[in-house]
């Protein structure tokens, strides 16, 4: 039996009276992209923010490279998004002020990297997702695709073991959505590197090797595959 990189066991959260999950289990493995799936307010973004450490789980329990996430204090789940995580949100988020190199040197630079070899790396990647030519320009200068592949490039840039993506493609023509994601699964299979890929368009999901459905805050059990993983422990 393989151990999974990541797992989330029986993940209860509720804002306020609200319940958002209700006791999920989901687990990926090394090299492995998931696809969560599910309908708007379903616990999607919720589960993906319990898993990355964001926020911790009212009960439950993730585990991280053996490791239990949930137990750990804010600095050192900060410290692991930096370092060993990445998470890309659905429009990037990337700092209007920076250029776009800067942009993905920032999680570099925070780690304490020089600025130098920092911009090494960050040209690095940049050039992998085809956008090393927008360095020295600002987010403001460049498309919506081009800065979504800028934001993908700083979740690759610390060479994180898993990465988080929620509604990656979210903003983005459906062209622009193939090119970001057809570039983040060959990257990440270079790597080895697991992807968690929240989303509700099925032709995103359909990039993944295996997908699991939210409901109303419960794993769908129309879902045999992602059912008998839990059931058994087992990742795919």
């Amino acid at each position: 039996m393989t151990s999974p990189l990541l797992a989330g066991r029986a993940l209860v959260y509720s804002y306020g009276n609200t319940p958002a999950l209700r006791g999920v289990s989901v687990e990926v493995g090394r090299g492995e992209l998931l696809a969560v799936t599910g309908p708007s307010g379903s616990g999607k973004s919720t589960l993906m923010l319990c898993l990355a450490g964001i926020i911790v789980p009212d009960a439950g329990t993730v585990t991280f490279a053996g490791e239990q996430v949930n137990a750990a204090s804010e600095a050192e789940r900060s410290r692991l998004r930096r370092t060993r995580i990445g998470v890309l949100f659905q429009f990037g988020q990337i700092v209007p002020e920076l250029s776009c190199a800067e942009n993905v040197m920032l999680p570099l630079l925070l780690s304490g990297v020089r600025r130098r070899p920092a911009r090494t790396a960050a040209l690095n990647w940049m050039e992998r997702f085809d956008v090393a030519e927008l360095a020295d320009q600002h987010p403001g200068e460049v498309s919506g695709g081009q800065q979504q592949r800028v934001a993908v490039a700083r979740a690759m840039v610390t060479e994180p073991e898993v990465v988080f993506a929620d509604e990656p493609t979210g903003a983005l023509d459906q062209l622009a959505s193939e090119k970001v994601m057809t570039q983040l699964t060959r990257v990440a299979r270079d790597s080895e590197t697991a992807v968690v890929v929240i989303t509700h368009d099925p032709r995103i999901a359909a990039f993944a090797d295996r997908e699991v459905v939210i409901r109303d805050g419960l794993l769908d059990d129309a879902d045999p595959v992602a059912a008998s993983q839990v059931a058994s422990g087992t990742i795919r």
